[in-house]
């Protein structure tokens, strides 16, 4: 089949253009030649490798009961979100992650998969689950060892030990290795004292620790016989059973916030508390009653890398969220512009609607793109990860290659919420600010997860630096002849690029054909080379000028590594795109259904092409991409916005929502039926012969 950025065939037709409208996807046996999408094969698609999982919870989550209360007061709302939690458990939503033995069912990718749709539901309730099950009892589970397994795990899953998840410090977020709190052993009473001995090193932005909690897993400084063996995690009990603070435990209610309201976040602090050595969680690091510190991990760093690998699901539970959380604020948004109208065409036709006009095809449709491609990806870490959380991958490199895609798409798909939200509610005008059309809520509830499981910044930095090791691994070992023959290359590529050769080839094929350039340089494979070869040359340039700080002080090579921290960001954040675009194509191989594969492949390109559009500037800056094919590319946009135009309802549809997960009354059809009652009342009008003459009108004469 012929890649959809030469295809032959036109786009939809306008015979079945509606008045005042653009053409919409075919429904009739005549139109059956047509492209159109098989709506349930694509929401099959969508939801993934634990589809079923996700549909089960979207059943459960139609009750009322589970539903966000807009402008409910801070106080009722968290009440409620705990209620719901106990719902969870009776539904046997907590206990998916879980080993059998305690009730479980063993299965990660499920419990992520169902833990993902609460989003839809209210956000509260599912941070909250997930500070409960995924990050507080996953600290058990994960870093302990079958005794504490024995001893929470049940009170855990059944909500009767209701915990937080003492990690981040006012102080510090993301530099976990700096934490500030303590834990001192003593070996004359074999126990460990938990201490914040500063105001900076008290634990903040915790959930269940305002108000709900009665423990934590505490990340704090191991201490014993003298020596600092860095950050382990502790359970450390925090209340009693009327909800008071045992003694040494204190803390204060975080307030309200910008989002997230239903989510009792708040601050602790520790004196002198005392836990006994059982309370170390000790699956990667052990202290004997002695006070004697052992580990099987004889590197400090890659324990402490390993202990915090364990926990990654946070970040891999916030891509799929943010993903699900975007596909609804797109819902809304487009099955409301493709029913509100606004303007005649200014031939006296009916108004037009939103979704017919080119503008609002640009601000959203790339959006609809970026989104599927945000599906595969995700399922593509969920399949990783539960590869690797299962044991049937687990090794050291599977494991860093989970953490490193977790790094790269967690970032994007979160960014990619607070815009589309942000666009989708504009794009819906006074009708989108209204809480009722959930695109504000949505907005505040996600904002912190752009900073929250890592800073997004900082876990690109981390994508980048892999990129940069695996880049070094290249020429490990590699001799004088060899790294030689390397550096010729790089500076031929250079001259190749930077000098303008490869434009001036580029502008002689191209010229004076826009469908010239979209056939030589816009198919399927060009598009890849283009992204692939951003991220090569991205992490060879930061290579190439961070090879000097090996020969300079830790303080100078530190000053040249935060001279090109950005570029080593926006490599990592390139990476990402890169990710996606290919798990989208992925994604569209799978497809047997000719018409669904034909119009995937179209969002398909239009995602790369709003990637490369994107990126314009470095892709002339670096003459990748002549002028005239520079311009192609966002002319060949438009020509696909206004392609999928008339699929955009499906593709939307193929998210599977039920009316229960979407609760916006813009749409409900309520649109539809204004915009039905408008028509039919200015037709009457108009057959009455009762209408008014308009002013135009009588100045023509």
């Amino acid at each position: 089949m012929a890649d959809a950025a030469v295809r032959p065939h036109r786009p939809a037709t306008s015979r079945r253009t509606p008045a005042g409208g653009a053409p919409r996807a075919p429904h009739t046996p005549e139109e059956a030649s047509e492209a159109r999408i098989d709506v349930a094969a694509v929401t099959d698609l969508l939801l993934g490798t634990w589809g079923e999982t996700r549909r089960e919870a979207r059943e459960m989550i139609k009750d009322p009961a589970f539903w966000q209360v807009a402008g409910m007061p801070m106080d009722q709302h968290r009440e409620r979100v705990l209620t719901q939690l106990h719902l969870l458990v009776e539904a046997g939503g907590s206990r998916r992650a879980f080993p059998t033995e305690y009730g479980g069912l063993d299965n990660n990718g499920a419990n992520i998969a169902g833990f993902q749709e609460l989003v839809l539901a209210d956000p509260s309730l599912q941070i909250k689950s997930g500070v409960q099950w995924g990050l507080f009892g996953s600290a058990v589970h994960q870093l302990g060892t079958k005794k504490h397994h024995d001893a929470w795990l049940p009170g855990i899953i059944d909500l009767s030990i209701p915990g937080a998840f003492a990690m981040t410090e006012t102080g510090h977020g993301s530099d976990v290795a700096a934490l500030g709190t303590t834990a001192t052993y003593d070996p004359a009473t074999e126990e460990f004292v938990i201490h914040t001995p500063f105001r900076g090193a008290w634990k903040d932005y915790l959930g269940n620790a305002a108000l709900h909690g009665k423990a934590a897993t505490v990340f704090a400084q191991l201490i014993t016989g003298g020596v600092d063996y860095g950050v382990h995690c502790f359970f450390v009990p925090l209340r009693d059973d009327e909800g008071n603070f045992l003694p040494g435990v204190g803390g204060e209610d975080d307030g309200v916030k910008g989002g997230l309201n239903g989510i009792d976040n708040g601050r602790l602090h520790f004196d002198q508390v005392r836990v006994p050595r059982f309370n170390l969680l000790d699956r990667y690091g052990q202290v004997a009653a002695d006070g004697t510190y052992t580990s099987e991990i004889a590197s400090p760093g890659r324990r402490f890398f390993t202990m915090l690998g364990a926990l990654v699901q946070g970040r891999v539970s916030l891509d799929g969220s943010a993903t699900t959380a975007t596909a609804l604020a797109l819902y809304i948004s487009l099955t409301y512009a493709g029913q509100r109208r606004q303007f005649d065409s200014g031939a006296g036709t009916d108004e037009v609607t939103l979704l017919d006009y080119g503008k609002h095809q640009r601000r959203l449709i790339p959006l609809l793109a970026q989104n599927y491609a945000q599906f595969f990806a995700h399922d593509e870490l969920l399949k990783k990860f539960d590869g690797v959380f299962s044991g049937r991958t687990d090794t050291s490199e599977e494991r860093e290659d989970l953490e490193t895609l977790a790094a790269a798409l967690k970032p994007l798909s979160t960014w990619n919420a607070l815009n589309t939200i942000q666009e989708s509610r504009e794009a819906c005008g006074g009708s989108g600010f209204l809480a009722e059309n959930r695109m504000v809520d949505l907005h505040h509830d996600l904002d912190v997860f752009v900073t929250f499981e890592g800073d997004n910044n900082v876990l690109l930095q981390l994508v980048g630096k892999r990129l940069l090791a695996d880049y070094a691994a290249q020429f490990k070992g590699a001799d004088t002849a060899a790294l030689a023959k390397f550096a010729v290359g790089q500076t031929a590529g250079r001259v190749f690029h930077g000098a303008g050769l490869r434009q001036l080839g580029q502008a002689v094929a191209d010229f004076g054909s826009t469908a010239r350039s979209v056939e030589l340089g816009l198919r399927v494979e060009q598009q890849h080379e283009l992204l692939a070869g951003r991220v090569q040359q991205m992490v060879a340039d930061v290579a190439g000028a961070l090879r000097p700080a090996s020969k300079l002080s830790r303080a100078e090579a530190a000053a040249l590594f935060n001279r090109h921290q950005s570029e080593l960001i926006e490599a990592g954040r390139a990476h990402a795109e890169l990710l996606q675009w290919e798990a989208f194509s992925d994604g569209v191989a799978r497809i047997d259904d000719e018409g669904t594969r034909r119009v995937l492949t179209w969002l398909r390109d239009l995602f790369g092409l709003h990637l490369i559009e994107k990126h314009l500037a470095w892709y002339l800056i670096n003459g990748r991409l002549s002028a005239q094919r520079a311009s192609a590319v966002s002319r060949y946009i438009d020509r696909l916005t206004s392609r999928l135009r008339p699929h955009v309802q499906d593709l939307v549809d193929a998210y599977g929502f039920a009316p229960e997960h979407v609760r916006a009354p813009i749409a409900s059809g309520a649109e539809q039926r204004r915009q039905d009652e408008a028509r039919e009342h200015y037709r009457r009008l108009r057959e009455s012969g009762e209408a008014p003459v308009s002013e135009k009108s009588l100045k023509k004469k």
